[in-house]
């Protein structure tokens, strides 16, 4: 059966998928352009027409993954509820506990970024976006007189340093800390950001 021909946005969006599925299944560092290639049926000069090298299509495809979680944090921000609300679900939705996707992914992806500029700058903006969602929306709790916070930039660098941490131990090291054990760790740590007391800051956050 002959190929759909395809747009160009519509096939740089199926080489994309392929792309992060092949380095989910294979790692960053073994997966080669001809194995999306031959993941779609097509020729490695097509993959490489619309990426020119492998390193590109790997950070190309790591932003591609990121973007439905990052559509996701700014739906749980946007909505129209107390910033506390806000902030607490999306921190509760980020966490290696929550339903966030894509935890091995990047785990592997911040590893090869150390040696890759092109997946280094990637994974550095994804970083600057989430940190920068949070820190607005702290500083919206402030200003409307739902928690002190004395530095919102600050404590959003610690509460995604903590996820992040939590993230490999839960991911790298399975059973290496409880899951409920986490989740209180992340709760906690959130209520001493905002000045609060763990059950002022589950009642209020519900």
């Amino acid at each position: 059966m002959a190929r759909v021909r395809l747009s160009v946005a519509e096939r740089r969006e199926e080489l994309l998928r392929a792309a992060v599925e092949q380095i989910g299944a294979r790692g960053v560092a073994a997966v080669r352009i001809a194995d999306v290639a031959s993941a779609l049926g097509v020729s490695n000069a097509l993959v490489l027409y619309h990426f020119s090298s492998k390193e590109k299509l790997v950070a190309a495809a790591f932003a591609h993954a990121a973007e439905d979680d990052l559509a996701q944090l700014r739906r749980l921000l946007g909505r129209r509820a107390s910033a506390l609300r806000r902030l607490r679900a999306a921190v509760r939705w980020y966490a290696p506990t929550g339903q966030a996707k894509g935890w091995r992914l990047w785990i592997e992806g911040w590893a090869v970024a150390l040696r890759e500029p092109a997946l280094r700058d990637v994974t550095r903006d994804l970083d600057r976006q989430w940190k920068a969602a949070i820190t607005e929306v702290l500083a919206e709790g402030v200003a409307a007189g739902e928690f002190t916070c004395p530095d919102p930039a600050a404590a959003a660098l610690r509460l995604t340093a903590l996820l992040d941490g939590l993230a490999v131990q839960l991911t790298s090291y399975p059973g290496s800390v409880p899951r409920a054990r986490a989740q209180e760790w992340v709760d906690d740590a959130l209520a001493r950001e905002l000045g609060l007391s763990r059950e002022a800051l589950t009642a209020r956050g519900r």
